[in-house]
């Protein structure tokens, strides 16, 4: 993935001085098996009410659908802002390298020639939508790799009022922790951003083991991040709805003490259990 911004210079709409972003044509050729209506640059649209459905999920239950499927979507090992707040949003992506002048030069220029943010973070974060989440490869840098502060965060959360997984580092995490968002980032420097250059936007990038492409559900929760496509997120949330009944009932089960381990789980080995559990998986379905 550091070699994109080379390769994507040879597809047809990218221009050698700005920074390489799907044309909308692209994206929609990229983002195809999407379900759902897409933003005017055709960016996939998961609806709200699907989002706030997601957030009740666990990364187990993301992963009963896709980890076969599917299997370079997560991505764990982060430090987490708020452990008990879960995250759900839409991925905007940018891919960050480190500094060559002769391309950082052209790509600066360019950019304050299409009247952009005086910095490459903040002209990411002036991007940003409601229920966005703003996804960036910094290729997990520390010192100087500081995507924002805190005054910048804050114009993430007024912007999206969801969060941000930064493979980097942030700064002011005293300022930070105050705000009610939750973010994913690798660790805290008091430095400020420098020595790296932003080489793309709504582009497929590279974060740890997972492939994130412009659009996707971003979930995180205590344990780390999944990067759903939209056309699986339907399909984990039904699965997910069947999952949690199965374990309530199973450990209201245990919880009993009538019964081990193997005779309850990954399902009752005893016939008559096994008839208890279809009618209240039943029942329960009914009422959903």
């Amino acid at each position: 993935m550091r070699f994109l911004f080379v390769i994507l210079t040879m597809l047809p709409g990218f221009s050698p001085a700005q920074v390489f972003t799907f044309t909308r044509e692209q994206m929609i050729q990229y983002t195809a098996k999407n379900p759902f209506e897409r933003f005017e640059d055709g960016r996939p649209k998961v609806p709200d009410a699907l989002l706030e459905k997601v957030r009740e999920l666990s990364a187990e239950d993301v992963f009963g659908v896709m980890g076969t499927a599917y299997p370079n979507q997560y991505e764990g090992g982060f430090r987490i802002l708020h452990p008990g707040r879960k995250l759900a949003g839409r991925a905007v992506t940018a891919q960050f390298m480190p500094t060559r002048p002769d391309v950082a030069d052209v790509a600066e220029a360019e950019a304050r020639k299409r009247g952009g943010g005086r910095n490459a973070n903040q002209r990411v974060i002036d991007m940003l939508q409601p229920g966005d989440v703003v996804v960036v490869d910094l290729f997990g840098k520390v010192e100087g790799g500081t995507f924002v502060g805190d005054n910048l965060a804050t114009a993430i959360f007024a912007a999206t009022k969801a969060g941000m997984v930064i493979d980097g580092s942030i700064r002011d995490l005293e300022g930070i922790v105050e705000i009610p968002m939750q973010a994913y980032f690798r660790n805290v420097h008091p430095s400020a951003i420098r020595n790296v250059m932003l080489t793309a936007v709504n582009t497929p990038v590279r974060i740890g083991n997972a492939t994130v492409m412009p659009g996707d559900v971003v979930f995180g929760d205590r344990e780390g991040i999944y990067f759903i496509p939209p056309h699986l997120v339907e399909e984990v949330v039904r699965r997910a709805v069947t999952t949690k009944i199965h374990d309530e009932w199973t450990k209201n089960k245990f919880m009993t003490g009538k019964y081990k381990a193997s005779e309850l789980y990954p399902s009752p080995s005893d016939p008559a259990l096994k008839k208890e559990y279809d009618e209240h998986l039943k029942k329960k379905l009914g009422k959903q």
